[in-house]
Order: C-alpha cells, then structure tokens, then sequence
C-alpha cells in the first residue's frame, strides 16, 4: 500500500477517535449471560440480543456438540454442491411451520438474507418502498436491486402512502414495502396493521425483518405480524438473539419466492452452508421457544420493572413495549463516557452513537433478558444511579 492512502486512513482514525466516536471491543471470558467474565470481573449485561436467555441454555449445547458428533464439525461447500444435509431441510421447514409460511431458506446471517433477498424477486419494472429506519442490511440488498427505490419517513403511513401512489403512478408492475418488524435503536414497533392495510389497498407485498421479535413478541413467540395478529408476504430473520444468540439468518415465504431464491440468491449460492452444530442447535431453539411463555413472561416483566426503574431515577427514555429500552445521552461522548463509568460499577452496556443513529441522539441501548432476576435489575439501577451523577446526566 502507499504511504498516501495509509496516511489518510490513519487521519480518518484519528478524526474518529477525536469525535468520541471509536467503537472498542471488551474480550469476554465466559458463555454468552445474564452475568459474564471480562477479563477477571463478572458483571452483569444489559445489551445483548439474548432476550430469552438461550445463548448458553444445556439443551443448545448438547443438540450441538450431538450434531458435531453425527454430521460432523463444518460442510466445506456451498448447499447446491454437496452442502446440503438432512439437518438444513429439518430446520427450514421447522422455521416455516413455526412462522406460519410454505417454506424457509437458510443464510449465513440475516444481513445475508436480506441482501439476497430483493435482486432475484424485482426488476426494473418493480418498485421498493422502504422504511427510512430500516436496518442497513435492507438498505445494501435494495441498492443491490434494479428495482425503482422510494423512502417513506419512519412509521409515517400517510408519507407511506404518498410513496404508493407515487410507484403506481411511475408504472410500477409490483410493489413491495420493506420494513423492520422492530427498529432496534429506538424499540419502536413497525405499524404492521396499517401497513398491511395500505397494501391491500395497492396491491403491494409487505417485506418484514424480524430479527429482534423472533422467538418472543406475539403468540408462541412468532413475531411481530402474530403480535398484530396480521399477515406478511415475506418475513427474515435470525437464530443469532433470541434463537439461542449464535449466527445464521432465514427467509420464510410463499413456495414459489423460496424455490427461486434457491435457484438465485447469490449469498445463499456462494457462501458455505451452516455448520450442522448451529442447524441442531437452532431446530432445539425452536422447541423451546414454543414452549416459552413462561420466558417470555419474565422478559416482559423485567423490561416493565427496568423501564420504571429508569424513569423514575429521572433518565429520558423512549417510550415503547419491547425490551429494548434506549436511555438517550445526546452526545457520543457523553455516551462513550456513562458506558465507561457503568462498567466500572459492574454493568456491560454499549454506547451507539452516529453512524449508527443520527448525531445529536446518542444513547446507551439497554436490553431485557428472561435470565435476569429482580436483584439483578435493582444492581444495575443502582449502577445507573452512580454512573448518572458522575457523568452529570443526573443531578
């Protein structure tokens, strides 16, 4: 490489650490908790996607290690080579059954279901209306798409509306409106019913991202289309939170759209299929989430206690339903510090700042686990409290 372009990224680097802006990795010592090792310290955890507790769960463990012991450790091949066993099949169709639809595919990550998604399904006759929230991955797999590209503001279904008309009125030979079922910064529900409603009326197909619903928003822990008690063309989502926390992503859908993807998404074609230990692991996932209500219940619960907790302390939170509770700190800095000083009180949480949200709207995402007990959340809202007073966010 040349001196010049090392330069200039070792400049940007700095400008990123000058802004408050650098992301740093914390090496954890332990299985994925409620309370986890970093370093020589166990301190308890509020930002992990492991809503239901599942990630270190005796069951997963053991229906994967069986897994390794009978299919063996990896597959050393895309699925239409020779990368497809009997285990691929078991999950997708357990996915389908489990989210109501005809049939699931498997991808590597959901990032990679949703950038293979769009391409093979429209063309340059079709249209796209996205959220303008949605997760970066809907993002890259519509730019990825020929298809016509319209943006509708967050949640806003009269601005959805205007986007509708505005592709029936370009021509558009069909129309598909993406949307994340949550979107995860702020734990805003999608407004699912409407949009449903808006796609009856112009004859469009409804896209939605599930990742951070699966396994316990509505009934049996479906999603956020049982949550609203609606239906959606094509849903994706994830075995990587609530499924037990480890890596792969799905589509589920009509016949026809997975039977094509098969033929023609390029992630699904060119990346290797999933170990069979994480296939195991995810058919047991399922089990248990079904299962789950009792999980799912706590869960709730903790987030409706930790949701009181934090207001009343005096944090500014976004209001909301889903264990997702943002506590908003305005400035990258001010967040990179609370998270700083929350650790040294024994509680791992994550600053987000901009790229990941807008400037100005830093926060700490904390999130809700089914693990976690009552004194628990009562040491992390004391930990709160002292963090709080010492970054000057509370007085």
């Amino acid at each position: 490489m040349t001196s010049a372009f090392l330069s200039q990224i070792t400049d940007t680097l700095a400008q990123i650490e000058a802004d408050g802006m650098t992301k740093r990795e914390r090496m954890i010592t332990s299985p994925q908790g409620g309370t986890i090792s970093v370093g020589d310290r166990d301190v308890l955890n509020l930002c992990a996607n492991n809503y239901l507790g599942l990630a270190d769960h005796p069951d997963l463990v053991a229906a994967a290690g069986g897994a390794m012991r009978s299919h063996g450790f990896g597959m050393a091949s895309v699925r239409f080579i020779c990368g497809t066993q009997d285990l691929h099949r078991q999950l997708e169709q357990r996915l389908a059954s489990f989210l109501g639809k005809d049939d699931a595919i498997l991808f590597a990550a959901c990032f990679d279901a949703n950038g293979g998604l769009f391409e093979p399904l429209l063309g340059p006759e079709d249209a796209i209306i996205s959220d303008a929230l949605n997760h970066a991955s809907i993002i890259d797999g519509i730019r990825l798409c020929k298809a016509q590209r319209f943006r509708y503001a967050n949640s806003d279904m009269d601005d959805l509306e205007t986007q509708l008309k505005a592709a029936r009125a370009a021509g558009a030979r069909h129309i598909m409106i993406a949307t994340d079922g949550v979107f995860s910064m702020d734990g805003y529900l999608a407004k699912l019913p409407e949009i449903t409603e808006l796609a009856a009326r112009y004859d469009a197909l409804v896209m939605v991202d599930d990742c951070h619903a699966t396994g316990f928003m509505g009934p049996k822990g479906a999603g956020t289309p049982a949550h609203a008690n609606v239906d959606v063309d094509i849903l994706t989502g994830t075995l990587g939170k609530a499924l037990g926390g480890s890596i792969g992503g799905y589509i589920a859908g009509p016949q026809p759209v997975i039977d094509l993807l098969r033929q023609r998404a390029r992630p699904y074609l060119f990346s290797n299929s999933l170990p069979p230990a994480i296939v195991a692991a995810g058919i047991e996932a399922i089990r248990l989430v079904e299962e789950g209500d009792a999980l799912r219940a706590q869960l709730f619960d903790n987030a409706a206690y930790w949701r009181t907790g934090l207001t009343d302390l005096g944090f500014d939170l976004l209001p909301g339903e889903h264990p997702i509770i943002p506590v908003m700190l305005g400035e990258a800095q001010v967040a990179q510090d609370m998270a700083a000083r929350l650790f040294e009180e024994g509680v791992y949480v994550s600053g987000f700042f901009f790229p990941v949200v807008p400037r100005g709207q830093a926060r700490i995402r904390t999130q809700m686990n089914a693990a976690l007990t009552q004194d628990d959340l009562d040491r992390g809202l004391a930990a709160f409290e002292v963090a709080g007073k010492a970054v000057g966010v509370l007085s």
